[in-house]
């Protein structure tokens, strides 16, 4: 069995599978903080499999990119679970995970995270026929036009993840009919995807203490004192 957590975005959720199969799920995208909800969460995916963590072959953390203080709470949360149960874990990179949401997507998939300050999290990826996906754009913190200028042209683009709510529009105007979009149950990054990749990763489980979010940008709190240091040193 594998234990899926993610918390890296708006939605808390987290999934059990065994076997390949999906045993429970829970999705939740409410105004309590990933904090409050995912033991719970975890607790009651457990108890209505009627399964124990000693069970588990491994738990599998989306571990960003994403929101800072949400990427911790997930990477803590499975590092004291997989130390806890004597289990490994897998390291699920999230735009990965979200493209592995999108298998019949036809083009190219684009998942975006909402970075802030005018930026998205994002890359690319071509579905194989297993559903894997294939990664075409290297994950990075960009601005959104110069992410849709390094998009293959005369292609069909098909984006998802929460960075669509807000930026939908801009790239409508931008790429036309060549963009089209997640519908909005799709947009939302489950741990079952995150369960469903670490199937296919068993090479890359690990020891608990190797798990260590995935950060594509330093914190706010870290740029806001490099650059209050820069203007001091002017």
């Amino acid at each position: 069995m594998i234990l899926g957590i993610d918390t890296s975005g708006p939605a808390c959720s987290v999934a059990l599978t065994k076997d390949g199969a999906l045993i429970q799920e829970i999705v939740m995208n409410t105004a309590l903080t990933h904090s409050e909800t995912l033991m719970p969460a975890i607790e009651r995916v457990m108890e209505s499999a009627n399964a124990h963590t000693s069970e588990l072959d491994a738990i599998a953390v989306i571990a960003g990119p994403g929101s800072f203080t949400g990427v911790r709470i997930g990477v803590c949360a499975g590092r004291a679970l997989a130390h806890a149960s004597n289990v490994p874990v897998c390291r699920i990179n999230s735009l990965e995970a979200l493209a592995a949401g999108a298998p019949n997507a036809r083009g190219c998939v684009c998942p975006i995270l909402d970075a802030r300050r005018m930026q998205v999290y994002s890359a690319a990826f071509r579905c194989a026929a297993d559903g894997l996906p294939e990664r075409i754009l290297a994950d990075d913190a960009r601005k959104l036009t110069d992410f849709l200028s390094m998009l293959p042209e005369n292609e069909d683009l098909y984006f998802t993840g929460d960075g669509v709510l807000v930026h939908e529009q801009a790239i409508r105007e931008i790429l036309g009919e060549r963009a089209y979009f997640a519908p909005l149950h799709q947009r939302i990054l489950r741990a079952s995807s995150a369960c469903f990749l670490a199937e296919y990763k068993k090479d890359e489980w690990m020891k608990y203490d190797r798990l260590t979010p995935i950060y594509l940008r330093a914190p706010q709190a870290e740029r806001e004192r490099n650059e209050k240091l820069s203007r001091q040193k002017v």
